[in-house]
């Protein structure tokens, strides 16, 4: 097996569609390093108009992600930065710096409701920057000031450095972790997730944050057939012994660039299994990249079936909940109050 660090050292992106040139190396590329962009945007809400998905509204406050997941479907959004869907996307990171001051900003607005908040819709909000930035902790501790409904899915243990805050949110609103764990196996989640953390670190911190009473969840996504789709049974009873109450799970999704980016790791870092899964994978696909709504993140024919059966037998001897995303089936009532609002009627009540 090669190493995932030798395969991301050069500068790999596929064609940008929407530039009008695009240039190949002629020999070695040179080595990247980390480069931090700055976004100086306006807003910070993205609101999600997919019904394949349940939450309505998201923060970001990075673009790109370091973990550098073969398979993650939010490369393209980096080719409307004139950047690439390969390296360009795990090593040129963009931050928004503003982020914690446009949220409290958003949340002052009347026509703000209380709305769950998912962080993140597009990339990790954990990612090894945020050590630095803390743009993630501070919109939580806005949203605690809030007491706004949050939901965070990460794949990083970084998340345990915010228990304080989380411990308040969970205390005051509604709360829900889920903690991004597809691979069993240390080897295969680092050829195929380079740069987070080991799935036995990931299922510490489960349980670190179970313990603590925060309300878990493992997302066994993506399940990519003929790789991880036979690590089912153990993660879901890793995922229980670890505290979770629910796991999700969707197939992988590989939208444009991404597929060609997915095919060249596989083929890199698990050549001997390459065509097993990739045929595997085509299969569930039923020979096309599905982009429909309704579509995208679910397989057919007798592969995926048998995968679905898995799951549900697995689900339902552990006594897990089965979720697609976290959050709530039900609409949950909104604990949200702008912290000056009771304050106001204390004074007219004196």
């Amino acid at each position: 097996m090669a190493r995932a660090s030798d395969v991301l050292t050069a500068v790999k992106n596929p064609p940008n569609p929407f530039l009008s040139t695009h240039l190949e190396w002629e020999g070695q590329p040179p080595k990247v390093q980390l480069n931090v962009l700055h976004d100086a945007s306006r807003t910070i809400l993205s609101k999600n108009d997919s019904p394949d998905i349940r939450f309505t509204y998201s923060v970001n406050p990075y673009r790109g992600c370091m973990h550098a997941c073969a398979y993650c479907y939010a490369r393209p959004t980096h080719q409307y930065l004139d950047l690439g869907a390969g390296t360009d996307f795990d090593r040129r990171i963009v931050v928004k710096p503003n982020a914690p001051e446009l949220l409290r900003e958003a949340f002052s607005k009347r026509s703000w409701r209380g709305d769950v908040i998912v962080f993140s819709g597009n990339t990790d909000c954990y990612q090894p920057i945020e050590a630095h930035y803390e743009l993630t902790r501070r919109c939580l501790e806005v949203c605690a000031e809030f007491k706004n409904p949050v939901s965070i899915i990460t794949k990083s243990s970084l998340v345990e450095r915010d228990l304080d805050v989380l411990s308040k949110l969970a205390a005051t609103s509604w709360l829900c972790v889920t903690m991004s764990i597809p691979f069993a196996d240390a080897d295969t989640a680092r050829a195929i997730e380079p740069f987070a953390p080991t799935p036995r670190r990931r299922f510490k911190t489960v349980r670190r944050l179970a313990d603590a009473g925060i309300n878990m969840q493992v997302n066994v996504a993506p399940i990519i057939p003929g790789l991880n789709d036979r690590d089912i049974p153990t993660l879901l009873e890793q995922a229980a012994e670890a505290g979770a109450i629910s796991a999700g799970h969707t197939l992988v999704r590989l939208p444009g660039p991404v597929e060609t980016i997915f095919t060249e790791r596989i083929r890199t870092v698990l050549p001997l299994q390459a065509d097993k899964i990739l045929n595997r994978l085509a299969d569930a696909r039923r020979g096309q990249n599905a982009a429909c709504f309704g579509e995208r993140m679910i397989g057919r024919g007798n592969y995926w079936d048998a995968i679905e059966m898995l799951w549900q037998t697995n689900i339902a001897r552990l006594g897990l909940n089965s979720c697609v995303v976290n959050v709530p089936e039900q609409e949950i009532p909104s604990t949200f109050r702008r912290p000056w609002e009771g304050k106001q009627l204390d004074m007219f009540s004196d």
